[in-house]
């Protein structure tokens, strides 16, 4: 589905989207600001082009919170709380939680970055895909 359009949106559907070119990189985040932000053991997102993503309806309704330091931005639904993107500080979309898309998009996981404050509940999976105990080096 690489070349395809792919659509999401949030829990309530009050925030709908559709991506519109390929989509990047496929990655889990093992670290702890991902566990606190996601409630779970790890985020899984994608990388995307900026001007890709098109919203159907409920742009309003999407909500950010800037962590205090270099971090991106974590926008999620208002109403409902469905995380949704990561934004750089410039205000542009770099990813999207893969828990937001509609269908399976096609795109297999790269690695596992900050794998070293995993979540002690939670084993990390020997799927066969790069383990980094911090973040991966540059591509």
């Amino acid at each position: 589905m690489l070349g395809a359009m792919v659509t999401g949106g949030c829990l309530c559907g009050g925030v709908r989207f559709e991506i519109d070119e390929p989509l990047g990189a496929f990655t889990y985040c093992h670290c702890t600001r991902c566990q606190r932000r996601t409630g779970g053991a790890w985020s899984a997102q994608v990388r995307l082009a900026p001007s890709s993503v098109q919203f159907l309806q409920g742009e309003e309704l999407v909500k950010g919170w800037q962590p205090p330091d270099d971090g991106w931005e974590k926008c999620f639904c208002s109403t409902c709380g469905s995380q949704l993107f990561s934004k750089k500080r410039d205000g542009t979309i770099w990813s999207v939680r893969m828990g937001a898309l509609d269908e399976d998009p096609g795109v297999k996981p790269k690695h596992r970055q900050f794998v070293a404050y995993a979540a002690t509940w939670e084993p990390i999976p020997d799927d066969g895909i790069p383990h980094y105990d911090e973040g991966a080096p540059p591509s």
